[in-house]
């Protein structure tokens, strides 16, 4: 099977997965107040969907730097670009700005993106959140947006996430508080992740070989990777109680469950029977605990 995957955006000619770009904005982040736990959050769940993540990068709150960065990702032409932070109601909250100046439009006052806005500080208003209700220029910063945008529903904060298009290329506007750019992605977005990402599938599989000693079956790897092009192959070192073993992950995407099982397969089987061939003993590994996987 070539584990291509049907997607209506750009996709990587290797994998068939649709590509993704993440732009992070944030100055606290650069200045090391804030840890961006939300670019990897991302980078797992565009992994899980059967994307692939090329590039992310983080900049300051800087106009002028997002906009170049917007058109260079659409030079690109990614199937979707995600911006991060600054979305807020404060003056270093210019990432609209940025997106506004790389797409080449206005930034505009979005009917419905002030009726969101409006809605949810009566809601704060109500629970004793905010001290006033009504919308002043501060909080309509925030549903002011580039012409031709759409108000995404943010279930916990104040900012609508915002979707752009350019030819191909989805720009997907999110907050900067990681809880809201969780909650818009997974309750907001199910037309998009249907209409970039389709009905991709992504798995993974290990397998653990009692060696410390990556090079002495690098060639072996080489060989798969060579004849199964399509599984993404890699290795490292990984301390299982006293033991160091060699971890071997053997990744893949995709049409379906089914496609991405006959990617697999060959791959682990080839591997499998060549490490134990080389007198090494090898076995299919547990998935993986998350807490541990800088080991």
């Amino acid at each position: 099977m070539s584990g291509s995957i049907p997607t209506h955006g750009p996709v990587d000619p290797p994998t068939g997965a649709p590509i993704v770009e993440i732009v992070s904005a944030g100055n606290e982040v650069l200045i090391g107040d804030v840890l961006d736990t939300n670019t990897g959050w991302l980078c797992t769940r565009v992994t899980t969907l059967g994307g692939l993540v090329r590039r992310t990068i983080m900049l300051r709150d800087d106009v002028e730097a997002i906009g170049a960065e917007l058109r260079g990702c659409l030079a690109r032409r990614p199937a979707l670009v995600f911006t991060v932070g600054g979305l807020g109601p404060t003056s270093d909250d210019r990432t609209l700005e940025g997106v506004a100046l790389g797409l080449g439009v206005p930034l505009e006052l979005h009917a419905e993106a002030e009726r969101m806005v409006a809605a949810k500080y009566q809601e704060f208003f109500a629970a004793g959140y905010v001290p006033f209700p009504e919308l002043n220029e501060n909080r309509r910063k925030m549903a002011r947006l580039p012409s031709g945008a759409e108000a995404l529903v943010n279930p916990i904060g104040g900012a609508p996430g915002v979707l752009c298009r350019s030819g191909e290329t989805r720009i997907l506007s999110l907050p900067g508080v990681p809880g809201e750019l969780m909650a818009i992605v997974d309750e907001s977005l199910g037309p998009l992740v249907a209409d970039v990402f389709g009905a991709a599938r992504y798995e993974e599989r290990s397998l653990e070989v009692e060696l410390q000693d990556e090079s002495a079956i690098a060639d072996i790897l080489r060989a798969a990777e060579e004849q199964h092009p399509s599984v993404y192959v890699k290795s490292r070192a990984k301390v299982l109680g006293s033991t160091r073993v060699i971890r071997i992950t053997l990744s893949g995407r995709g049409e379906d469950d089914a496609a991405v099982a006959a990617l697999l397969a060959p791959a682990a089987d080839q591997l499998l029977m060549q490490i134990a061939a080389a007198g090494f003993s090898v076995r299919p590994a547990p998935p993986e605990d998350p807490a541990g996987a800088n080991d």
